[in-house]
């Protein structure tokens, strides 16, 4: 069976997450770069899976690559920026529930898209394409339109392009900026992964059903609606289900959102519908919510 490839864009970083009686545990994460990790762990091995982004030339820089290579994924598409170094963020948690502090002004995944031509040679003949709201936030606004057009292009050549708009307020000038990079985003996906109640209130929607029906207006053949603990509402070509979540002790909420949409694509690409879809990628995120870290 010929092998076929997806790629994750985004940000991967330095991770300082939380551990028991106040120590913490330094590893590598970042929301596209999580979901490629549970991509990659969903697909069969006729599968390869990807990550497209930048780093600096440190030892931290180094130390990522490896570790993305330990989980299984290629980095053939990851530059390497002289004298620039990766982001860096720390993890709080109140019971159970994030509290982020970030050092990232100066990151290098800033600058993925400063090669367009290795940029698009990363995407070239890619069955599947994964990208969020973060990817687009930390882009110079010439280079978000750029990645836009890459990824579109892509899209034209056959790839599925998955969509999360994972909202950080901070990474935008203001709402209106944010609004309008989401909705770019969904512009180019064929399966938008949102969240409810975030993603309700951008878009100016009154529950689940009609954001989705609102997408699907917008040419998102596939919506999924993720709302935490409570069921996720699926819906593709006129056919809706609610699928219940999976029961779970909270103890760090870090890469929920990612390790679903990681699951839900690769059940998707693997040939399930979206109902086992979902139910599948419930599960995966029941497991990380029940341990320290977003991986």
């Amino acid at each position: 069976m010929s092998a076929k490839r997806a790629v994750a864009i985004g940000e991967c970083m330095i991770e300082m997450g939380p551990l028991a009686e106040g120590r913490r545990r330094q590893g590598f994460a970042g929301d596209t770069f999580n979901a490629a990790v549970h991509l990659r762990g969903g697909l069969g091995p006729d599968w390869s899976v990807g990550y497209v982004s930048a780093v600096g030339d440190d030892p931290m820089s180094d130390a990522m690559l490896a570790a993305m290579r330990g989980h299984g994924i290629e980095t053939g598409g990851v530059r390497r920026i002289a004298g620039r170094r990766p982001g860096l963020y720390v993890i709080d948690l109140e019971a159970g529930e994030r509290v982020f502090t970030y050092w990232r002004s100066e990151s290098a995944a800033r600058g993925l898209c400063a090669d367009m031509a290795a940029l698009r040679a990363a995407l070239a003949g890619v069955a599947a394409v994964h990208f969020s709201g973060i990817t687009l936030a930390i882009l110079p606004e010439a280079d978000r339109a750029a990645l836009l057009d890459a990824i579109a292009a892509a899209r034209a050549a056959g790839a599925m392009v998955a969509f999360d708009p994972n909202l950080r307020p901070a990474l935008w000038a203001d709402r209106a900026a944010m609004r309008d990079g989401v909705l770019a985003g969904l512009a180019v996906c064929d399966l938008a992964l949102v969240t409810a109640p975030d993603d309700l209130d951008l878009l100016g929607m009154a529950g689940p059903e009609a954001l989705a029906s609102h997408l699907h207006g917008r040419g998102v053949a596939e919506v999924v609606v993720r709302a935490g603990a409570d069921p996720a509402l699926v819906s593709r070509k006129g056919q809706t289900a609610w699928v219940a979540a999976e029961p779970a002790r909270v103890v760090d909420t870090s890469g929920a959102g990612d390790s679903f949409s990681g699951t839900y694509l690769a059940a998707r690409l693997m040939g399930q519908g979206p109902d086992a879809s979902a139910r599948a990628a419930h599960k995966v995120a029941a497991g990380v919510i029940g341990r320290f870290g977003a991986i």
